[in-house]
């Protein structure tokens, strides 16, 4: 199958035949990619630790299965503690079973201000001996329609957390599933890491009242302390461990560490990302905010 590029680095064309291993082919960023690749008439192994083809970080049996005959792979990591060690394995095996393209969905640098070692998905993809890309991107705007967490709270009219004032700047998930396919598919993306991002900075209030605009509800903005956020993630009924993993990434935001805007984009694409008013009324027309 022959695939014309859209990128902006390369004019050339993929010619492969071969599988596109999709890791985590559920979520938000793997549903998407695996749908593009299909539409672009690739044969797509999307996989999953519940889906038809299983894959689990925890279960090394489930892996050469997976990667056997594969060309290219889309990698999200674990999200465990032992993460990197897993995704060195795992990376290192992809190789030497001759897939040639690693594409892996990392994290903004704001989560490693102490350098890459904090980030050891990111090296063992870099080690690995295959061709590889990085993706690091902002928050998704998705969240707010497609996390249980974040969507009742819209539903409910009453967005609570402990941003503050801080700054973000929102990614569109189909932006990121355009990167990935352009890594995956094209020339003249490997050995790139791009920082991936919206057009402008929002606050969690001025995110949440686009949203109110455009379904024409009144949902509010509730600015809070990290411990009056835990007391509410706690009635909520949500895990300690999550309550604290978002006052965690809250405080990152009222810190100003996510206030940065990414050119990844525009690099791998070649035009500018979503931005978050389109993201907003493209979903509120679905009427997922309307409950």
């Amino acid at each position: 199958m022959t695939i014309k590029t859209t990128s902006a680095t390369t004019n050339t064309t993929t010619n492969s035949t071969k599988p596109i291993l999709v890791l985590g082919s559920t979520g938000k960023t793997g549903s998407r990619v695996a749908n593009r690749l299909r539409q672009r008439g690739h044969e797509v192994r999307a996989v999953s630790r519940k889906g038809p083809i299983r894959f689990d970080w925890t279960d090394e049996s489930t892996w050469e299965p997976v990667l056997a005959g594969v060309g290219a792979a889309y990698l999200v990591d674990s999200q465990r503690a032992d993460a990197g060690t897993s995704m060195r394995a795992f990376a290192k095996l992809a190789a030497s079973m001759g897939v040639e393209r690693l594409v892996l969905l990392s994290h903004s640098d704001w989560v490693a201000p102490e350098g890459e070692e904090k980030l050891p998905c990111e090296r063992a993809v870099r080690e690995s001996g295959a061709r590889w890309t990085i993706l690091k991107p902002a928050w998704f705007s998705q969240n707010f329609s497609e996390d249980p967490f974040f969507l009742r709270q819209i539903l409910d009219g009453d967005v609570v957390s402990s941003t503050g004032e801080g700054l973000e700047p929102w990614l569109d998930v189909e932006d990121i599933a355009d990167v990935a396919v352009a890594a995956l598919t094209e020339d003249g993306h490997d050995e790139q890491s791009y920082a991936l991002s919206g057009p402008r900075l929002l606050s969690m209030a001025e995110a949440v009242d686009e949203i109110a605009r455009a379904t024409g509800r009144d949902i509010a903005h509730r600015a809070v302390s990290p411990a009056d956020f835990a007391a509410y993630g706690a009635r909520q009924g949500v895990s300690e461990e999550h309550v604290e993993l978002l006052n965690m990434l809250y405080g990152w935001i009222r810190e100003g560490r996510f206030a940065r805007l990414g050119d990844g984009v525009r690099r791998a694409l070649g035009r500018e990302p979503r931005d978050f008013a389109d993201y907003v009324r493209t979903t509120a027309a679905t009427g997922v905010w309307l409950g």
